[in-house]
């Protein structure tokens, strides 16, 4: 049985030419399902939980459709792909909400460090215990999937050396987020940093992963992958997010391979070397993607990114398969062997320079989207 997954999904608006330009305020206004972000210059979209993969690509299409020619209206401008200020504009935040308080917290605290682009995977558990295994599982194997999404190598118009220049500078909040044992566990912890100002309020935890659900931290009904960079290509990112429902139905079926029982780390303090072999392999993933050496959190011993997503891949075929989605895997294969999109990119940029490769991924975009909504989503191109 397929599980529900749902999409948010931030990106920058701009010109053809690269220049990010902010309409959050204008498009919040006028268009159905699209919220502010704190800098105008990015905008967010939120699909309707969905098991069938189908019917996620349609509803990751349709908005972006919706928001091009909403965008047409003022000028020539489009959707710009990446997740950080490509070629400029980092100096300066831009108010989306001048009057809202919690925005000047988030300008005066972190700056144009938060003012990036990604694309949060939530998928449906709504047993709490089950939940929270999840949790665990995905906060240590979290930087696999950033590694396969990266897409953020040029900021404000320089090659960083990162390939996720994104999750390298975003403040992951509160500094320390524990693994939580127990939903219980979850609760006291978000109370506590409530009391302490830690966190401004329920949303302010800003860690790779975390439970989610109507009323944090008390009800809780879904997983929220956060560390992935902007997918543009949404066949990718179903791929991406089929290998994670994959791992969670092998993790369902089998509850013992939860990492706080299976790893072979010492039973003394064992989750908080979990965290920091979790946070480790963030920043080998941030710089290297799938190149990084990484920690593997069973074993304590070094392997290479895309050995351990292999590994991973061939472990939740068998369950991907079962539950009819085992088509939906196979680009991962693909980037594993042609390269995320910030890999791409950089290859592109021994030949020309990032404003070349922006430009021609603006336009690359643009075309796969509308090729997509005239061939699956039929009714988009009247």
């Amino acid at each position: 049985m397929l599980l529900s997954k749902g999409f948010e999904v931030e990106m920058y608006t701009g010109t053809p030419a690269g220049e990010v330009v902010g309409f959050s305020d204008k498009i919040v206004a006028e268009l159905d399902g699209f919220v502010r972000e704190p800098d105008k210059r990015n905008v967010e979209y939120t699909t309707a939980p969905f098991c069938r993969y189908e019917h996620l690509l349609c509803e990751l299409i349709k908005p972006r459709v919706q928001l091009r020619r909403y965008l047409q209206t003022f000028g020539d401008y489009t959707i710009i792909p990446g997740s950080t200020l490509p070629l400029g504009g980092a100096d300066t935040f831009h108010r989306s909400d001048p009057k809202n308080p919690y925005h000047d917290y988030i300008e005066q605290t972190y700056g144009t460090d938060v003012v990036t682009a990604s694309i949060h995977i939530n998928i449906g558990i709504a047993d709490l215990e089950a939940l929270m295994r999840a949790c665990r599982l995905v906060r240590l194997e979290a930087p696999l999937y950033l590694a396969l999404t990266a897409s953020s190598p040029f900021f404000d118009g320089n090659i960083t050396g990162f390939h996720s220049t994104r999750w390298h500078l975003f403040p992951q909040t509160p500094a320390h987020v524990p693994l939580f044992e127990s939903h219980l566990h979850h609760i006291r912890w978000v109370e506590a940093q409530l009391a302490a100002g830690t966190m401004q309020s329920v949303r302010h935890l800003w860690s790779s992963v975390r439970p989610n659900g109507d009323r944090r931290p008390y009800n809780l009904n879904r997983l929220e992958l956060r560390i992935c960079d902007l997918v543009s290509d949404p066949l990718h990112l179903l791929a991406v997010t089929a290998l994670l429902e994959a791992r969670l139905h092998q993790l369902l079926a089998h509850p013992e391979l939860d990492p706080l029982e299976s790893s072979q780390l010492s039973a003394h303090n064992r989750s908080e070397s979990l965290l920091a072999i979790a946070l480790q392999n963030e920043q080998a993933a941030a710089k290297n993607s799938l190149n990084a050496e990484m920690i593997h959190w069973q074993t304590g011993k070094p392997i290479a990114c895309s050995d351990w997503i292999r590994q991973i891949y061939d472990e939740v075929h068998p369950f991907a398969k079962q539950a009819g989605i085992g088509c939906f895997l196979i680009p991962i294969k693909q980037i594993l062997r042609d390269g995320n999109q910030a890999q791409q990119w950089l290859l592109q940029a021994e030949k020309t320079n990032p404003t070349e490769v922006i430009q021609q991924a603006i336009a690359q975009m643009h075309q796969q989207e509308s090729l997509i909504a005239q061939q699956i989503c039929q009714p988009l191109a009247a």
